[in-house]
């Protein structure tokens, strides 16, 4: 393990906000992550696991406790024919990843190229994006028990993957550290069933596995979604919300409301099981707050509503404050309550209860 003198999570998440860690270790084993947790039980501090940083809202006050960055980049992978099951690190980069599946042929991720962060945020928070979803591929998770030190094994049916959701986030939040991802991949052509990229390979009816990437690299670049230090929008979390899920009968009385406010634009929606999938960003935008509207060194992305941009020197403060607003606004003019994505560390209980409630 390793600590520095100063750690500030500010240069260390994609939203550039956040005061120093009073401690922090870096770890590339069970051994040391183990170590680590010992530590800071011994001390009575807590632990927390930040990754990428690019999904997460840290307090400008910091965190007095533990943070441990997990660098295990291990990249194994067991061919049968052509089945692949390749065991990740958690500290390995996303994206490298998804780019070794396509130069291997391998497809399932192609989608989910681009999106910040490393492996082990993945099952976390199921990523999916452009059709496709993480979980669907993962086979197993290997964890390490905050509480005990000890490894256990998770099965697909046991991380009990939703949308954008896991039992990480919900039934065991904060109870285990994933330090290893089992996924499961076939040779086979490119998946395209998503709207967007349809319409932008509409003439190439079966692209290859690196032409997708390459297109969805393109879409997310044309949002701001990509990390891109000389991006004017490009410290973000990204998606700052995640698209909320209504019944039909919600979402009929969602266009109504919108036909009451002479908003033209069709209204977004699409069957996911029993509920209506909305569009956060449609959403936002036609509740009055627009592309590129700012703050004081806040605001949306000039590319997507979706996106709470730091435009330089933003305290965590400023931009709880500016995501309130979006969210009670968005309730104000459709009914919906949208349910932020960023995970927040270091803030004190009830100082984020009309954000995350």
């Amino acid at each position: 393990m390793s600590e520095s003198p100063l750690f500030l999570l500010a240069e260390h998440t994609t939203l550039g906000v956040g005061g120093p860690a009073a401690h922090w270790r870096e770890a590339r084993t069970h051994v040391e992550i183990q170590a680590a947790l010992a530590w800071a039980s011994e001390r009575g501090l807590s632990t927390v696991v930040l990754g990428g940083g690019s999904n997460v809202l840290a307090a400008d006050r910091g965190i007095d406790g533990l943070v441990l960055r997990l660098r295990n980049a291990k990249l194994q992978a067991s061919r049968a024919g052509d089945v692949a099951r390749i065991t990740v690190g958690a500290g390995m980069n996303w994206d490298a990843f998804v780019a070794w599946t396509v130069a291997e042929g391998f497809s399932g991720l192609e989608c989910l190229s681009g999106i910040p962060g490393e492996v082990g945020a993945a099952p976390l928070q199921n990523i999916g994006a452009y059709g496709q979803e993480a979980g669907r591929v993962i086979r197993r998770v290997e964890v390490v028990d905050r509480a005990t030190g000890a490894t256990e094994e998770l099965s697909q049916e046991a991380c009990e993957f939703g949308y954008r959701e896991s039992i990480f986030k919900t039934k065991l939040a904060e109870r285990f550290i994933v330090v290893e991802v089992e996924f499961e991949l076939s040779k086979g052509p490119a998946l395209v069933a998503y709207g967007e990229l349809e319409r932008a390979l509409e003439n190439e009816p079966e692209p290859s596995l690196l032409r997708v990437r390459e297109t969805v690299l393109n879409l997310r670049r044309a949002k701001s979604m990509l990390l891109d230090p000389s991006d004017p929008n490009g410290r973000s979390a990204g998606s700052f919300f995640v698209n909320p899920g209504v019944s039909h009968h919600e979402a009929d009385a969602v266009e109504e409301r919108a036909r009451a406010l002479a908003v033209h634009a069709p209204m977004p929606r699409f069957t996911q099981g029993a509920k209506q999938k909305l569009s956060a960003g449609w959403l936002i935008e036609h509740s009055g707050l627009t592309k590129g509207t700012r703050r004081g060194q806040v605001g949306l992305s000039t590319k997507h509503c979706l996106a709470v941009v730091n435009h330089g020197g933003a305290t965590a403060e400023e931009i709880v404050k500016f995501a309130t607003e979006i969210r009670q606004r968005v309730r104000d003019t459709f009914g919906v309550t949208l349910t932020p994505e960023p995970r927040p560390l270091g803030f004190l209980p009830g100082e984020l209860a009309a954000l995350y409630d």
